[in-house]
Formats: C-alpha cells, sequence, structure tokens
C-alpha cells in the first residue's frame, strides 16, 4: 500500500513517500498522512530537522495519483483534492522545523511542489524537474503558480508549465532552487542536517519567521508569531495573567 512514513532519529526526521510502483505518486490516503506527521512534528521538542524524501530509484515524486483525482466531479475535484492538498503542501512549508527535500531522482507536478514547501533542496545530478500537467489536461494545483513563481525565474516557470519542458540539476543549481548537486543526495542531506543539531534550537525556528515574513511565505503569521513570542515573554504578560486568575485589575510594570 502506498504511504508516507515517519521515522526520527537522533533528532532528524525522516519523512519518506513510499509509493515506487506508481513512482511515489500522492494518493488521499498519502495526504492524510503527510498532514497527521506535520502535526506531531510540530509538537516535538526532539525534531531539529526534517528530511523529505522518495523510496525507490526512478522518482522523487510523480505528483498526483491521477486515478485518485480523475474521477473527480469538477466542485469535488477543485474543493477537496486541490484545496486540501494546497493547505496540507502549505501546513509543511510553515513547518518552524527546518527542511530539506532530497530530489534523488524525478520531481514532477505535484512532486516538484512537494519539494518548494522544504526550506532547501538536494538534487541528484541527474534528477530532472517539470510541471507536465498540461499534458493531462489540468494545471498546477498545490502552488506550482504561486510558491514556485517566488522561487524560480518566471522564463524557466513557464518552461515547464506551458512548453512542459524538464529542467536539469545543474540548471536548478544555478538559480538557487537547489542548495546542492551530489551524486548521494541523501548523504548530503543528512551532513546539513547534522550540522543544525549545534545550533540553538530557538535561534533557528525565529530566523525561519523571519524569513518567511520578507518572503511572503504566511506572512500574517509570521509577524503575530513574532510579536505573540516577544510579548509572551515580557512581565506585562505574567502580570495580566495572573491579575485574571486572581480576579483583580493588572498593574503593568511595563517590562
Amino acid at each position: 500500500m502506498a504511504s508516507l512514513d515517519l521515522t526520527v532519529d537522533g533528532g532528524i526526521a525522516k519523512l519518506m513517500l513510499n509509493n515506487p510502483a506508481r513512482l511515489n505518486a500522492f494518493t488521499p490516503d498519502m495526504l492524510a498522512q503527510l498532514e497527521s506527521h506535520c502535526a506531531a512534528l510540530e509538537r516535538d521538542p526532539d525534531v531539529r530537522c526534517v528530511i523529505v524524501a522518495g523510496e525507490g530509484e526512478r522518482a522523487f515524486c510523480a505528483g498526483a495519483d491521477i486515478t485518485a483525482w480523475a474521477p473527480l466531479s469538477p466542485f469535488d475535484f477543485a474543493r477537496h483534492w486541490v484545496r486540501d492538498g494546497h493547505r496540507i503542501f502549505d501546513r509543511l512549508a510553515r513547518l518552524s522545523k527546518p527542511t530539506i527535500a532530497v530530489i534523488h531522482a524525478h520531481a514532477f507536478g505535484g512532486g516538484l511542489e512537494l519539494a518548494a514547501c522544504c526550506d532547501i533542496r538536494v538534487m541528484g545530478s541527474a534528477a530532472t524537474l517539470a510541471l507536465p500537467e498540461s499534458q493531462v489536461g489540468i494545471v498546477p494545483g498545490w502552488s506550482g503558480t504561486q510558491r514556485l513563481a517566488r522561487l524560480l525565474p518566471e522564463p524557466m516557470l513557464k518552461e515547464m508549465a506551458l512548453f512542459g519542458r524538464r529542467i536539469s540539476a545543474e540548471r536548478a543549481l544555478s538559480c538557487g532552487f537547489v542548495a546542492e548537486v551530489a551524486e548521494m543526495p541523501f548523504a548530503a542531506a543528512l551532513e546539513i542536517a547534522g550540522k543544525l543539531l549545534t545550533t540553538s534550537p530557538r535561534a533557528t525556528e525565529v530566523a525561519k519567521y523571519m524569513i518567511h515574513a520578507a518572503a511572503g511565505e504566511d506572512r500574517d503569521a509570521m509577524i503575530e508569531a513574532l510579536g505573540s513570542g516577544m510579548i509572551a515573554a515580557s512581565a506585562d504578560k505574567a502580570e495580566g495573567v495572573t491579575a485574571f486568575t486572581e480576579k483583580r485589575k493588572p498593574v503593568f510594570p511595563g517590562k
């Protein structure tokens, strides 16, 4: 059965797409599992980094399983498949933990959109990127025309989405979409993730919030998270909560 498996070892979590018979294409169950895993990872204080990778040699992820969405009515396709997938991918993009996508083989459609949700990407030298949706009469629906437009040059994105061209690892590296091209991309990702274990968890988390606020990734929530975290550490907040529980008017010290 297709699944999305989560393991945690030494502070590094691994999310593995496990549907190699169908090039790790996303099924509804895999989407639901991704949402559940993201919720668990967000609340696990021992996880410092999340690596997203795929089983098998032929593909990182070929996108959405066409047999899952093809029978849907237009309204169900838009309301559930596209909107649910978009919401779940956003959940991954907005994790407080740093994330690394290991594109060891081809990443097409939703697979490329999944990789784009991660903070950085490591790519195999023979892997390629593509948005082939137009070949089956649809358009990218899980942020391929939105988040990818912030991460890729417009002409390159149009090459994939309009003309169906594949982008090589070298071109993806040259425009900054991937951090590294490696013959052993999973090992390279593990090395990068290992360096996080020596850094401050809180500093890393806040830095991610600040960058996301600047880049427009859930900007409003990021700004409010930063402000709320700062005020939660104040003496005013402590006095306000104490006064509420004691049923009296607060006397704020302004600290």
